[in-house]
């Protein structure tokens, strides 16, 4: 295979596109030049320390927590961009010049630049007048800091006389009041500096037990703490004083911004090299062991780390661990087919941003703040769908944290913040959709490993304790909670929103000073319907149905297919237009997206959502709505959320109708239903526009419009601006995105069909007639399958024959094994004989 795990030497790797390209080998996307149409970033960290690192250096980090735990600071809608990071500042003693081994913050025209993203780590490496220096940020596995791994060499014909300066600035731990509290955040900074260490204590006299860390693996000749004496008045960055004049002032902040800076000399012979590793991070101490001396942090346990992780050789174990890793997860499910973009984004870059959403849902990104949204409810079940075969035991213990936010009617609340782990509505409540993602993650999760045992476990409600219930429970009720909350069509009502968190049909708002997502709701909640719901309880009910009938629960089993049978009803009854199915019914009886309304007349979720619930495909309704999205919502750029736009604001709609024409949930391609449209055409059998769409979003086939794209071509976004726009083909919002895990279902498990259910692995493609066939490997329930899909009869969809090591199988179906072993399956593709 040449994209992703065991790449073989010599796969070829083509360039697209004038900012970077895919090193196909070394699971890196490579940067050849800074100025990318928007930073292009990356994350590093697997488990509880985070960073965000861009293509020139800009970012921050965090522990676990994004607003209450920041460790260094950044200044979203800064001017430059993308300021502050993660910078070392390189002077020529003997000549007074400077410049940025990452080109921010200074900026320096450099004779060569590139950035390395990688799986976890990001590498940049830049030459400027015959010193060239190479700069690895990575977060070792199980620690809670993070490495540079600088590399300095001089490739001139004399000796080179260098300072390196270092330069992170602190945040005050909570994000938010670190930008907004300054009458007190003024006056509490605290650092100690002891060797080559800074620490910053901001707090740790108080309430606070934990402090941040910047270390250093060489000898300094100075220091700075505070970010003005560093800088000096009425400069930035791109000009601190202390490296123009090459002189730290040893600073001790008091007050003010608090930053870390080291100072290093360095000189080096012709063709000579020096490596010196840096740390930074975040640590704890217990309440009673803070101090060793009156306001003084105990360094006893961070010493340790430190010494340990300033040696070149541990330093170099870890990130190949970190590799080793990364392997290890994307071993467990690679594709080769006849298309370079499918292998190359199914075999690496989409399972490594499935990784990234599961660990920080919308929280932390160039676009999301990490200020205002925790886990998300609806999120991070839906991350786990694309997740649950990379770490299945993380993914069980994620079901259960939101269960236990769950409330005792069945609703629950939309986040929770991720170190209490305890639900808020600091981002509103009350979206109806919520509950029946935490069946269709749960079903997901026995699926893919068997394990029943989690129905039993007890979770609270509420986070309350005594009011443990078993798991089954929870979502016995998330069923029933949305079956006693019908409308005027008995339909399911949709509370404050459904999954279009901007269609708010009981707000009403005419208040500009308040949020849509907490605004409250100005009706009686009784009439407004969503068809969205409906068809997601419909495809949530008969999945729930059949767990419960294989523990045994066949009156539960009976009343949930019973519960099914009456939605898809009322769906066919209440929720078709004609020609595609209704969106919504809102406050006051009336149609939304239906031929009757002059805006919004077609939307694409219940498109898809209806047709994988299988409303519609035994009456051909399934097949007219997806002629009807072909028809009104599909663009060369993807499938827009609705059309017509909304051209002017609809107090009874709320935020949907509140963005310009073609952006973000007004008429964009909102990726992440493109999914559910690609599933819903591949279970009607339609291969070739299954393929169609999903080419049309995959990041790597839209590197060779990247001019126009702007967002990363190695993940995928959330929204791309559609027709209505004039930035049309535009992508924001990229990284934290629920279209990571649903794309990579929709292509693995629906285009080449391989899908975990309770007892084996179904084989059932759906795929372009022109493919002769593909491969998959898939590591499931302790055995590895390789399976050889052959396709000679080249048609999309239809299995003529399975065989499992040589015998073959009756239907499509390839049995649990169980003997830890490998095993091949050989799936002949074609139309059945009568």
């Amino acid at each position: 295979m040449c994209s992703g795990a065991g790449s073989q030497v010599g796969c070829p790797t083509v360039r697209r596109s004038p900012y970077g390209y895919f090193d196909d080998q070394s699971r890196e996307y490579v940067i050849t030049r800074p100025d990318t149409p928007t930073p292009w970033i990356n994350y590093i960290g697997q488990e509880e320390y985070f960073g965000i690192v861009s293509n020139t250096g800009g970012g921050y980090s965090f522990y676990r927590d994004p607003r209450y735990r920041r460790v260094t600071r950044y200044r979203y809608h800064g001017v430059p961009v993308d300021q502050p990071g993660r910078y070392i500042y390189i002077r020529d003693a003997d000549t007074g010049e400077y410049w940025s081994a990452t080109w921010q913050p200074v900026k320096k025209q450099l004779d060569y630049y590139e950035c390395r993203h990688g799986l976890g780590y990001t590498k940049i490496r830049s030459v400027y007048k015959g010193i060239e220096s190479e700069v690895l940020y990575f977060v070792p596995l199980g620690q809670t800091f993070e490495v540079w791994k600088l590399r300095v060499k001089n490739n001139r014909d004399k000796e080179a006389n260098l300072q390196l300066f270092s330069y992170v600035e602190f945040c005050f731990w909570d994000a938010l009041d670190d930008m907004t509290n300054f009458q007190r955040n003024l006056n509490i900074a605290e650092v100690e500096v002891e060797d080559s260490v800074i620490y910053h204590k901001t707090g740790y006299r108080e309430r606070r037990n934990h402090f941040a860390f910047f270390a250093c693996s060489e000898p300094i000749v100075g220091f700075d703490t505070d970010k003005e004496e560093f800088i000096g008045s009425y400069r930035g960055l791109e000009n601190p004083i202390v490296v123009e004049e090459g002189v730290s002032r040893n600073t001790i902040a008091y007050g003010g911004h608090p930053i870390g800076s080291h100072q290093i000399r360095l000189r080096l012979g012709p063709g000579e090299s020096k490596e010196i590793i840096f740390l930074l991070g975040y640590a704890e101490n217990p309440l009673e062991e803070k101090f060793i001396a009156p306001n003084t942090i105990n360094k006893t346990r961070v010493r340790k780390v430190i010494q340990e992780y300033t040696n070149p050789a541990k330093v170099e174990e870890a990130f190949q661990e970190i590799k080793k890793y990364w392997d290890d997860l994307l071993s467990k499910l690679q594709v080769e087919t006849p298309d370079t973009d499918v292998n190359r984004i199914v075999n690496v870059w989409n399972q490594y941003q499935i990784m990234i959403t599961f660990n920080l849902a919308r929280s932390a990104s160039y676009y999301e703040s990490g200020i205002a949204r925790g886990i998300g409810f609806r999120d991070s079940c839906q991350d786990i769908l694309g997740a649950v075969h990379l770490f299945p035991e993380r993914v069980r213990q994620r079901i259960l944290d939101l269960a236990s936010i769950q409330l005792p009617d069945g609703s629950t609340y939309h986040q929770y913040q991720p170190i209490s782990k305890r639900g808020n509505r600091e981002i509103g409540g009350g979206f109806n959709d919520d509950p029946l993602w935490l069946v269709i993650a749960t079903a997901t999760y026995i699926k893919e490993t068997g394990d029943f045992s989690i129905l039993n476990e007890l979770v609270p409600y509420d986070s309350t304790p005594g009011t443990e219930e078993p798991l089954y429970e929870h979502l016995k009720k998330a069923i029933m909670y949305i079956a006693g909350n019908l409308g005027p069509h008995k339909l399911p009502l949709i509370g404050h929103a459904d999954w279009n968190d901007c269609l708010n049909l009981n707000v009403m708002s005419m208040n500009p000073d308040e949020s849509f997502q907490t605004a409250p709701e100005r009706t009686d909640g009784k009439t407004a319907e969503s068809v969205f719901i409906a068809c997601q309880f419909v495809l949530a009910a008969n999945v729930f149905a059949e767990v419960a009938e294989r523990i045994g629960k066949r009156e539960d089993a009976e009343l949930f297919r019973n519960l099914a049978k009456e939605m898809v009803e009322r769906v066919k009854l209440h929720g078709w237009d004609g020609e595609w199915f209704l969106r919504a019914y809102d406050a006051f009886g009336r149609k939304i997206g239906s031929k009757e309304n002059e805006e919004g007349r077609i939307y694409i979720e219940p498109q898809g959502m209806c047709v994988m619930a299988g409303i519609g495909l035994d009456d051909g309704k399934a097949v007219k709505a997806l002629d009807a999205v072909k028809k009104y919502l599909a663009t060369e750029h993807g499938i827009v959320l609705h059309w017509p736009p909304y051209t002017r604001y609809y107090v009874h709609l709320g935020e949907i109708s509140s963005y310009p024409p073609g952006h973000k949930e007004n008429a964009s391609i909102f990726c992440h239903p493109n999914s559910w449209i690609i599933i819903a055409e591949a279970m009607v059998g339609r291969g070739d526009a299954a393929f169609e769409y999903y080419k049309k979003l995959n990041p790597s086939a839209r590197e060779p419009i990247s001019h126009i794209h702007r967002a990363e071509p190695y993940v995928y976004a959330q929204t791309i601006a559609g027709p209505a726009s004039k930035l049309f083909g535009r992508a924001r919002n990229s990284w934290l995105t629920g279209t990571a895990s649903w794309m990579f279902v929709a292509v693995t498990q629906y285009i080449l069909g391989v899908r975990p259910t309770y007892d084996g692995l179904i084989i059932d493609p759906c795929i372009p007639r022109e493919w002769p066939g593909f491969k998959v490997i898939r590591k499931f329930r302790g055995d590895t399958y390789i399976i050889e899909v052959r396709n000679e009869e080249r048609v999309s969809k239809g299995v003529k024959a399975v065989f499992l090591d040589g015998k073959p199988l009756d239907g499509n179906k390839v049995p649990v094994v169980g003997d830890g072993k490998t095993h091949y399956v050989l799936v002949i593709m074609g139309k059945q004989s009568d």
